[in-house]
């Protein structure tokens, strides 16, 4: 037997601490192996099979395109799970967002809209302000790529009734202003803007809301909003847009100086603006002199060979 004399006289038995270790070592290789097992199962069944804890593990990683699949395999077996709609309507609205091609864009944001409609009728509560908002911003998206009809009055509608129910989001006021400037519902869209100015201001929100207070017939507000773009914008598109507007007013005031180098500072930098000759030819037709207004609707119609206004004064003084 080997025994172990310690100093004070006291006897121990080495063979049970080895025991000891062998069992406990025994225990730790079977927790071990179970712990693997389940890992595996998990990672198979859950966290990589169609479940919405693999949903939620995918969205939290913004794999939009790995939590539309598992969302539409999921709808497959079970096509009123009130979750994977949700997730399945989001996640094609982001791979819409995302996609160059119209059509292809299109079709994910009617797959969004169903799905967050479909899953509004039995939401929970909680979720139901949110499903709204995103509901109003496919419905939004979706307007601005189609070519044949208009949803802009149910971007309004789920916008105002996400903000009704208590949701909060910065982007509500300016989608709110965009989408009543589609209606052509021009004091609205100003009240949106203005609204969305407190919260951020950005050159494109000047911009939009310059372009409904000159719709409004409020020029000198327009102005004043235009100024602040010219300040500041980097954005050359923006900045175009902002001088052919003040060139537009300038002309109706009959400031047909101030008009003219507004028109001229843009083909300075771009010789290929349409809308910069249409302005300067409305500038010549207002002093009367329309053999200059032609030559500038003919230049318009040159780099831009189906710029509406321009073809519809030729096609007026025909």
């Amino acid at each position: 037997m080997n025994l172990s004399i310690l100093k004070n006289g006291v006897v121990r038995q080495k063979g049970k601490y080895v025991q000891t270790f062998i069992v406990l070592g025994i225990c730790l290789v079977v927790v071990s192996v179970a712990a693997i097992a389940i890992h595996k199962i998990a990672d198979t069944y859950i966290f990589k099979g169609d479940s919405i804890t693999h949903i939620k593990r995918e969205w939290k990683a913004y794999n939009y395109g790995n939590v539309y699949d598992i969302s539409a395999s999921l709808l497959k077996k079970k096509p009123f799970n009130n979750t994977a709609l949700i997730y399945h309507g989001y996640a094609s609205f982001f791979l819409a967002l995302a996609e160059n091609d119209t059509l292809l864009s299109q079709t994910y944001f009617d797959e969004a809209i169903f799905n967050m409609r479909l899953a509004l009728q039995e939401a929970k509560s909680r979720t139901v302000p949110q499903l709204e908002y995103m509901l109003g911003k496919a419905y939004f998206y979706k307007n601005t790529v189609s070519s044949y009809y208009y949803y802009s009055d149910l971007a309004v509608l789920y916008l105002t009734r996400a903000e009704k129910h208590g949701y909060k989001a910065d982007d509500i006021p300016e989608y709110l202003g965009l989408s009543y400037a589609a209606l052509d519902m021009t004091m609205e869209s100003i009240s949106a803007f203005t609204r969305a100015l407190l919260t951020r201001e950005t050159d494109l929100l000047l911009l939009s809301i310059a372009e409904q207070y000159y719709k409004a017939g409020q020029s000198t507000a327009s102005e004043q909003y235009l100024y602040r773009i010219s300040q500041d914008c980097k954005d050359e598109r923006i900045t175009d847009k902002s001088h052919v507007l003040l060139g537009k007013i300038y002309t109706e005031q009959k400031k047909y100086a101030d008009a003219e180098k507004e028109f001229s500072t843009i083909l300075e930098k771009n010789e290929n603006s349409g809308d910069a000759y249409y302005g300067l030819g409305v500038l010549y037709e207002s002093q009367g002199d329309l053999v200059k207004a032609r030559s500038y609707w003919r230049k318009a119609l040159k780099v831009q060979a189906n710029h509406p206004d321009a073809l519809k004064k030729m096609a007026d003084l025909k």
